[in-house]
């Protein structure tokens, strides 16, 4: 014949101990340091491709602003790298500011504060470079929204790797392309 479990006596207290044991807690805590073992270079590649996104896209952002506004205007536009005080910068080194400005005179200067559209900082971030091609380092948008010369290509790279670029046609139309991360700058 079958046992019954015997009930608490009166006066008795059952005591029930609920939580982790020593075992299962360390089982868990090493899964999830492989985990995240696994997913952290992921990760790190996901952020630089993030931010190179979102620079590629400012950057294109600004290009499509200057041209319109010398195909609105009916004056060159250009649009450079700056030094943060209003004139371009002689390098081909695109970190810091971009700045577009009408140049009517084609000094490729802006001549007066007043001529000046835009000086925009670029995103800071210690691991993201912005250079230019050598043989182009500024853009001259034409009052029909062309920029006559060589194509330009401005590569973002991301801790030394190119993470992107942007590639500026004769056209004056700009668009993006994605780096593997494993190109050197």
């Amino acid at each position: 014949m079958a046992r019954m479990p015997s009930s608490p006596r009166a006066g008795e207290h059952v005591v029930r101990v609920e939580g982790f044991t020593l075992v299962e807690l360390s089982v868990t805590l090493a899964v999830l340091s492989l985990m995240a073992a696994i997913a952290l270079p992921s990760l790190r590649d996901f952020r630089a491709r993030q931010q190179a996104n979102a620079t590629m896209t400012l950057l294109v952002s600004h290009f499509a602003s200057a041209r319109m506004t010398a195909i609105a205007q009916g004056v060159p536009v250009v649009v450079c790298p700056s030094d943060g005080a209003g004139q371009c910068r002689k390098d081909a080194d695109w970190g810091g500011h971009w700045l577009s400005f009408r140049d009517p005179d084609g000094n490729r200067q802006p001549d007066e504060d007043i001529d000046i559209y835009r000086n925009d900082t670029v995103p800071s971030d210690p691991h993201i470079r912005i250079f230019s091609t050598q043989g182009r380092k500024q853009v001259r948008y034409q009052s029909s929204g062309m920029s006559y010369g060589t194509n330009l290509t401005i590569r973002i790279c991301h801790d030394g790797r190119i993470a992107g670029s942007v590639v500026l046609n004769n056209t004056g139309r700009a668009r993006t392309v994605r780096g593997n991360l494993s190109t050197p700058c």
